[in-house]
């Protein structure tokens, strides 16, 4: 499974029914959560999101409305007797904010806390596992603001049973084969494994482009991506504004989107100004068709 949960929508104020930016990504029953916003404790209650299995933290900037819930929930992980490591990723003074914060309270953390900064000259590969490969890149906001890009690998061949059974190949050997094997008969043939298998899937992508003012630059980054979460704070009328503010309209989002050739798009970080979203899908729609808007409580399968 592969797949991003959204927990909060909103921009910088919340509103009683929509929080601040915050999602979890799901992949082989991993949790990685992406910005921590206040009330993220919360809606991992109200949605049944165990926080005891989230793995990995990011956060892509230090706006308030994207980690004034990190401590908290840190906190909560160690009262709950969580005692597997958390690995944080975020802006460097976001482990001195998060240090002092622990210091403060002479709280003592009952699991290890590794803390990854992020930085811009060594924009790439975050972690690789089995399954899963995050990198980040640089966006353009007021302050130094990062996005996120989740590649889930499907390492293992696909076996043509029909092609296997042919040259009697036993089921047996069909994980080997899955692992890249050649298969060698008991007349002592060699069967090569690509007349038997076919090339693993591409990796499913997903693309978290934070906040950002609108830039063509991450059209890269974004490229070919079957899901892509961009922010539009405002409708189209308010793209100056937009700019002022280092943030994007629902017509740019879907213009790169478009550009890049992405599958699908998630657009968020809604103004609290606005009490209906329907008008961002309908100003996102006939620029990019595939556009959703990034729901609190819904999950976006890949």
């Amino acid at each position: 499974m592969f797949a991003v949960t959204i927990l909060g929508n909103n921009s910088a104020i919340p509103t009683p029914d929509r929080h601040p930016t915050a999602q979890v990504v799901t992949y082989n029953e991993q949790l990685m959560l992406v910005d921590c916003g206040e009330g993220t404790q919360m809606q991992l209650t109200r949605y049944k999101v165990r926080r005891s299995r989230i793995r990995y933290i990011f956060i892509s900037h230090l706006h308030g409305d994207h980690y004034f819930g990190l401590i908290g929930l840190i906190n909560s992980m160690s009262l709950l007797g969580r005692t597997e490591p958390l690995a944080v990723y975020g802006p460097p003074e976001l482990e001195e904010i998060l240090m002092m914060q622990l210091r403060v309270a002479a709280t003592t953390l009952r699991f290890e806390l590794h803390f990854h900064a992020l930085l811009p000259e060594a924009t790439g590969l975050l972690f690789r596992d089995k399954d899963m490969e995050v990198s980040y890149f640089p966006v353009k906001h007021r302050i130094p603001c990062y996005g996120f890009s989740f590649s889930m690998q499907r390492r293992k061949r696909r076996v043509i049973p029909e092609q296997a059974r042919a040259y009697e190949i036993p089921s047996a050997f069909y994980s080997k084969l899955q692992d890249g094997e050649d298969y060698e008969s008991k007349t002592g043939s060699i069967v090569k494994n690509d007349w038997v298998t076919l090339p693993p899937p591409r990796p499913k992508r997903y693309v978290y482009c934070a906040d950002s003012i609108y830039d063509e630059d991450l059209i890269p980054y974004m490229q070919d991506a079957d899901l892509v979460y961009h922010e539009t704070t405002y409708l189209a009328d308010l793209h100056q504004r937009a700019a002022e503010r280092y943030h994007s309209t629902t017509v740019q989002a879907a213009g790169l989107a478009a550009r890049a050739g992405a599958k699908r798009l998630l657009i968020g970080h809604f103004s609290s100004k606005y009490t209906e979203l329907q008008p961002f899908l309908d100003e996102s729609r006939p620029v990019f068709e595939n556009t959703d808007l990034a729901l609190e409580g819904t999950t976006y399968l890949l």
